[in-house]
């Protein structure tokens, strides 16, 4: 449940409703009609069937307060077990009274769908129903609200919590609010009582921000325009100070929660060169407006390329990785500045302690009572968000500006010439030296990575003992780095690449460095020593896509359409938007890993064969895994970035059915191949039959018919006939008109 059940409980048993007319068992309820809901005796509430905002066929059994003008929900049931997001129910549902006085809800198939509550949750905002991110436990030890990591439903520590041995929670008829021990003890939550039920409407919900708070509606006032709901009493008092060691807090990483002392309602901010990822769900957090800093740039560039802002009455209590005190303000600015790490510093005067925070930042919050000085690091006004300081080139341009400065000054031509001889002198020794180094040590590639030693890859490996996966290439290990940040990794250790491909690997290794996208697996680094080839990976902590839709847990419909859309724009990046166009040739859900916010990122990129532009007709070997790979690794025509168009289309049926693109135990004989299944179901206009049982899914039809239709374009036999990856995210975002694909006479396995 998202709301408290108190009002629900006053309109049943309040001395203003004992005038309650009789509702006669058998009565029942649809969402349209004239019979969609029952009113209480004063007119005061309404129960029944309330359509959600934005969609007209969906519904939610909810009770509003009936006579203001916002019709305030103030309770409304849960749907599913096995979706506890599920609260609204299609139209064509039905709501009866039974003739043993028990109220039954069902759907348009005549299955029961309501469910009793066994804990109060959030919603996720305040115009989404679904649950949210927060939840109000009721034990026999106290109540308790906790934090929810979305969406798996793993609870933190509480945040706010009272002892004593419970047994009930209570909202009185006076609006006073309280718990009842086992000794008969009652103890106030939220107020001693505020106002007589027959002046004021009476409410109280666990709110999308994770307080429990009271409010209270006048009925009668001078002005009609001044009616409003108002907060009476809040627990905890600073939702923001409170949420102080909990998940991301109360707005989001990389945001501060600022709560204001009239309203008693907190507001999410981002800092300086910073904005929300979703202007309308701002709690998912901000994200920076600029690349980070590139820990392979020196100091000098650092300092050339961003600066330090200063903010006061904000404070990041986590996410520090490093402490220095005694320290002057200065020093720890500097610190900040020149550390690849570093995002922002939190300074205290008072005990001259300097903390280095990275990203992302957690639970942040405002308050004047905040006495720190944040100090952010962000770009200088003349660098751009996406362009490094190249020390290297700006030395080269320094000869040349000295060679100019020599002739404008007009320096003898003895002096000219002598700065010519020695600036040509010092570019040649410049030039030796580099190619001396490349030949020397493949190790230097002049990238931002870490070229780690064997022996420092097994310790953090612990002798290669926790095997994360194993693929065509070799196996991956887990692994934690000795570093202050005691970083975990993933080594992929190459177990079969050939002898006169040692060359090739470097190449690779130099092109992956080049590569940084959000929806892409990061290079950390490399090992390449003695016989030894090794990538060193930022470790993923949800593991990859393929457990997700194939396992025991199911992935929201929500969820696998983000995801859809971010592999789509990593490989979007691999094919038109780095430095080297990268075809990946085994796109499958093993190679799509999740990170702790469940973000799809796709891997093993840095292994697969890579095809320059010029290189695109030439046939090579098969690539690819079975069920994935595109026609044309069978057929004499060039391989180009269509084949993983075509592979992603594959991903993208099986994202849209929760199902593996090949299944032998199904219903129906036709249903084994997912993709001719699909094919057939959308010319048969029955593409809801893909994502039977999913309510999320049937409701949001819209956007599955949208996505199988790029799907089936993907999977078109013809590479020539596939959408590149720009067409497909524009397609999946709604951004282009979508014509009816082509009916391919195969697709083949």
């Amino acid at each position: 449940m998202a709301l408290l059940l108190f009002p629900f409980l006053l309109l049943l048993s309040s001395p203003y409703a004992q005038a309650q007319q009789n509702i006669t068992l058998g009565s029942s309820l649809t969402p349209e009609g004239p019979s969609s809901f029952w009113l209480s005796p004063s007119g005061d509430f309404a129960f029944g069937f309330r359509p959600t905002e934005g969609n007209t066929s969906s519904y939610l059994l909810a009770i509003w307060f009936n006579k203001i003008s916002d019709k305030t929900v103030a309770w409304y049931a849960k749907t599913t077990d096995q979706d506890p997001s599920r609260v609204q129910v299609p139209s064509g549902s039905r709501l009866q009274l039974t003739s043993v006085g028990v109220l039954s809800l069902r759907d348009p198939t005549g299955t029961e769908v309501l469910t009793a509550p066994k804990m109060l949750r959030s919603r996720i905002m305040a115009t989404d129903y679904s649950n949210g991110r927060f939840l109000l436990n009721l034990q026999t030890d106290g109540v308790s609200l906790h934090s929810v990591a979305m969406p798996t439903k793993n609870l933190y520590d509480s945040y706010w919590s009272t002892n004593g041995n419970t047994t009930n929670l209570v909202f009185d008829a006076s609006g006073r609010i309280y718990i009842t021990t086992d000794n008969g003890t009652q103890i106030n939550l939220t107020s001693r009582g505020i106002g007589s039920m027959g002046n004021y409407y009476h409410r109280a919900t666990l709110d999308p921000d994770g307080a429990l708070r009271q409010y209270v509606y006048p009925k009668k006032v001078s002005n009609p325009q001044s009616q409003a709901w108002s907060v009476v009493g809040m627990e905890p008092q600073n939702i923001c100070e409170a949420m102080a060691d909990n998940g991301s807090g109360a707005c989001g990483f990389n945001s501060y929660c600022m709560l204001n002392g009239t309203t008693n309602q907190s507001t999410c901010m981002c800092p300086a060169q910073y904005s929300f990822i979703d202007e309308e769900r701002k709690y998912k957090g901000c994200k920076p407006d600029f690349q980070s800093q590139s820990c392979g740039s020196d100091e000098a560039a650092a300092i050339m390329q961003f600066q330090i802002i200063s903010m006061d009455n904000v404070d990041w209590p986590l996410s520090d990785y490093e402490t220095y005190t005694p320290i002057t303000m200065d020093q720890c600015r500097q610190l900040c500045l020149t550390d690849c790490f570093c995002a922002l510093a939190v300074f205290h005067d008072n005990d001259s302690t300097c903390w280095k925070k990275k990203m992302p930042l957690s639970n942040g919050m405002f308050d004047s009572s905040v006495t720190r000085t944040v100090l952010i690091k962000v770009p200088t006004n003349n660098s751009t968000q996406s362009e490094h300081v190249d020390s290297s080139k700006w030395k080269k341009d320094r000869k040349y500006w000295i060679i100019g400065s020599a002739l404008f000054l007009g320096g003898s031509v003895m002096v000219i010439i002598l700065l010519i001889s020695v600036i040509i002198f010092g570019a040649y020794c410049t030039i030796t030296i580099n190619e001396v180094s490349n030949l020397q040590s493949p190790n230097n590639l002049g990238l931002p990575l870490k070229a780690f030693t064997y022996a420092e890859l097994e310790r953090a490996t612990s002798g290669f003992q926790e095997v994360l996966g194993t693929g065509a290439s070799g196996v991956v290990y887990k692994g934690q780095l000795q570093d202050d940040l005691g970083t975990y990794i993933a080594v992929k250790r190459i177990d079969r690449l050939e002898h006169e491909t040692e060359k090739e690997f470097t190449v690779e290794v130099q092109t992956i460095g080049q590569t940084h996208h959000r929806n892409l697996v990061r290079l950390l680094g490399f090992c390449n020593e003695g016989k030894e080839r090794l990538l060193v990976y930022e470790f993923m902590v949800n593991g990859s896509l393929n457990r997700f839709l194939f396992g025991d847990v199911r992935l929201q419909w929500n969820l696998r359409a983000q995801h859809a859309l971010e592999v789509a724009r990593g490989l979007l990046y691999l094919h038109e938007e780095c430095s080297t166009q990268i075809i990946h040739c085994d796109i499958k859900p093993q190679n799509i890993l999740l990170d702790g916010n469940f973000t799809a990122k796709i891997s093993d990129f840095g292994l697969a064969k890579l095809l320059r532009t010029n290189q695109t007709q030439t046939n090579t070997g098969i690539r690819g895994t079975r069920g994935y790979v595109a026609p044309e690794w069978f057929k004499s025509i060039g391989i180009t970035a269509k084949v993983d168009v075509y592979s992603y289309g594959v991903i993208l049926l099986e994202l849209i059915c929760c199902r593996r693109n090949v299944e032998s135990v199904v219903a129906e004989e036709d249903q084994k191949i997912l993709t001719y299944w699909a094919n057939d179901c959308y010319r048969c206009g029955r593409v809801d039959l893909l994502v039977e049982g999913d309510d999320e899914a049937i409701f949001d039809l819209k956007k599955v018919e949208r996505y199988v239709v790029v799907a089936l374009w993907c999977l078109q036999e013809d590479p020539t006939m596939r959408p590149t990856m720009l067409k497909v995210t524009q397609m999946l975002d709604g951004a282009v008109a979508i014509p009816t694909p082509p009916d391919s006479s195969s697709f083949v396995q």
